[in-house]
């Protein structure tokens, strides 16, 4: 009965508007001469992936960005958002004090005051716009010009329009803002350098925000000071402190009558430094006198604690006045500090580059004794100079001098009188005299931290360089030869160091082997009550015991000796009013009569509390400018603790 019914299969596709025609359908097509032809064309797979794909990649795109704004720059664009409603805005917390070793102040906080205009309100498609930069403009001291193109220049919702307003201007404005209301006055906080250039390139200074700090950082208004140099950059997170939010409340009519806290803003915590003010001070100042004294413009100095590293002076000469720009420094005076060929802004205490010449002898001699190469007691006959056959063409003869002879020396004497004839035997070989060589140099070199970062807590350290065959090869694509390693076994040749490895250095030959991380900052404590302790920084040693104590001493006597016997080139020293043992250098820097001195000293000898290295840049005179620092600033430190 069904079969009537049975729908046969004719190779074609069957729509299902198709199975569900009924008769009279068909009938009726029938009637009308009507029929259903369909050109169907498939559509291509490929398509329909392609398709599928486009959307998911634009679901994913959306579903990116959603979660960038809504995670990522959630905070920042809602406190924006709030800000450019003009009803919720953030309260600058009061920034961290820096106080030195014994509580005295050298930063101050002082009460600024900034104008801040919401920028959506300036439509400058209306007149009235121009009449309110005007007025706004007058009552500031601005040009209207400068001040529309503050506003305009800006991509921010808010715009800072004139900062730092005096007392006369305040006053002005306070009795005029409601005049403005898309504007406020907001306060802030400028800080204020005590020892303005003797403490700069410790302290840094803060500055107005930029673009790209502002982008990267949470808590901050467009117009905020942030940590650009210096401990106010590397302890920026504590010094900062927690901002706070406030609400203005306004009439109907939009005029301001007052604001609500939110939030309360949180001060910053406090530094406590290792630092003595005074001994920076007059370390400073000494520097500066004998500087200029010879005719020189560039110098540092870095004094240290041998029996913990913390640091109790760090200077760089020429230095720059910090207070000039966290107030706002002019263009015209940042160029002339910029384009200063002195560089007052590079703090050469941390980042310069110099080679260390006769500086580096107590370390070759400490290398010497621990590779069991020399007795200390063989003595070595300096007549002035070496002669060294080519090792390719013996008829080829290479002198290597000295500044004097000093006849025979042992490795103490060598010390002493800093003779190169020694040094350039123990370091590189010399007839029967096995030499180190420019491996072992360096390793023991780098012991002593000479090739990397010392972790100071400032910013921009450089990490010292030891020159090595491979490094020549590679770079200025030469072999090594015997002459490198007499270069370098009298810190000459390529080598690098900052004054502040060398005072580390100096740390552990001090006090019996063990290099310290220097450290500026003692402590950190809470910004209402200094007994509160949040962080206190320990001493932290780098290495340890890998030098012999019993080879060291060796080293140390030698450099006593260079102060206490009259062949000695730290005599100078002798009045101090305590024994101290020192170590001259001299750095020859391809300019006649034109040198980098050096003098390393620590004291007391038997008991050191104090490292001091000072060093000073193109001047005439072996020792004749940073001994004198030396004997100045430490006569002063020892007869200042009787």
């Amino acid at each position: 009965m069904f079969k009537k019914y049975k729908v046969k299969n004719s190779g074609f596709d069957i729509e299902p508007h198709e199975v569900f025609l009924d008769k009279l359908a068909h009938t009726k097509e029938d009637e009308l001469g009507l029929s259903e032809k369909k050109f169907e064309v498939p559509l291509k797979e490929w398509i329909s992936y392609a398709l599928f794909g486009l959307f998911f990649v634009a679901a994913a795109v959306l579903f990116a960005r959603t979660f960038y704004f809504q995670i990522i720059q959630g905070k920042k664009l809602y406190t924006e958002a709030e800000n450019n409603k003009g009803s919720v805005n953030l309260i600058v917390p009061t920034r961290g004090i820096i106080y030195d070793k014994n509580m005295v102040k050298l930063v101050l906080n002082s009460p600024a005051y900034d104008l801040v205009c919401d920028r959506a309100h300036f439509s400058f498609s209306s007149q009235g716009v121009f009449n309110e930069i005007n007025d706004i403009a007058g009552v500031v001291g601005l040009n209207s010009v400068d001040v529309a193109s503050k506003i305009q220049g800006t991509d921010s919702s808010e715009v800072l329009i004139a900062d730092n307003l005096d007392h006369e201007k305040l006053l002005l404005l306070e009795s005029k803002i409601n005049n403005f209301p898309s504007c406020r006055i907001q306060q802030n906080t400028a800080r204020d350098y005590v020892y303005g250039s003797v403490f700069s390139q410790v302290l840094g200074y803060t500055s107005r925000i930029n673009h790209d700090e502002y982008s990267s950082s949470t808590g901050y208004v467009i117009n905020d000071y942030i940590g650009k140099t210096g401990l106010e950059k590397y302890y920026e997170l504590y010094l900062r402190g927690t901002p706070g939010q406030s609400k203005a409340i306004k009439s109907a009519t939009g005029t301001q009558e007052g604001s609500q806290i939110l939030t309360p803003s949180v001060p910053g915590n406090n530094l406590v430094l290792n630092i003595d003010a005074d001994l920076q001070a007059r370390l400073y100042g000494a520097l500066e006198k004998n500087i200029q004294k010879m005719g020189g413009k560039k110098g540092a100095a870095v004094a240290m604690d041998p029996r913990t590293g913390a640091v109790l002076a760090l200077v760089s000469y020429p230095s720059y006045d910090d207070n000039s720009f966290t107030k706002g420094i002019t263009q015209e005076d940042y160029n002339k500090i910029a384009n200063d060929p002195s560089q007052p802004l590079f703090n050469r205490a941390i980042s310069a580059k110099y080679p260390t010449g006769s500086t580096i002898k107590p370390f070759e001699a400490s290398a010497a004794l621990q590779e069991k190469i020399i007795s200390p007691d063989k003595q070595i006959n300096d007549i002035g100079y070496i002669l060294v056959k080519n090792q390719y063409d013996p008829s080829i003869v290479y002198k290597y001098g000295g500044v004097t002879p000093h006849g025979w020396v042992d490795m103490k004497k060598a010390l002493a009188v800093s003779s190169n004839i020694y040094f350039y035997t123990v370091g590189g070989g010399y007839e029967d005299q096995q030499g180190l060589g420019p491996t072992r140099i360096k390793k023991y070199l780098s012991l002593f931290g000479w090739d990397q970062k010392t972790g100071i807590d400032l910013p921009g350290e450089f990490s010292g360089f030891i020159p090595d065959p491979a490094w020549k090869k590679q770079v200025k694509k030469q072999s090594w030869v015997d002459g490198d390693t007499y270069n370098l076994s009298i810190g000459q040749s390529d080598l690098q160091t900052t004054p502040l490895q060398v005072a580390s250095a100096y740390c552990a030959i001090a006090n019996g082997g063990t290099l310290y991380k220097p450290q500026i900052v003692s402590k950190i404590v809470d910004a209402t009550d200094a007994t509160k302790t949040i962080q206190e920084f320990s001493p932290q040693v780098i290495r340890s015991s890998f030098i012999d104590p019993a080879n060291l001493e060796i080293v140390r006597e030698g450099m006593r000796d260079g102060v206490t016997q009259d062949y000695g080139l730290s005599k100078s020293l002798r009045s101090l009013p305590v024994s101290a043992a020192a170590k001259t250098g001299t750095a020859e820097i391809g300019y006649k009569d034109q040198f980098n001195v050096w003098s390393s000293v620590f004291a007391p000898y038997d008991n050191p509390e104090i490292v001091l290295v000072v060093t000073a840049e193109n001047v005439n005179g072996i020792g004749a400018v940073t001994l004198p620092v030396a004997h100045d600033v430490l006569d002063w430190y020892f007869s200042d603790k009787k």
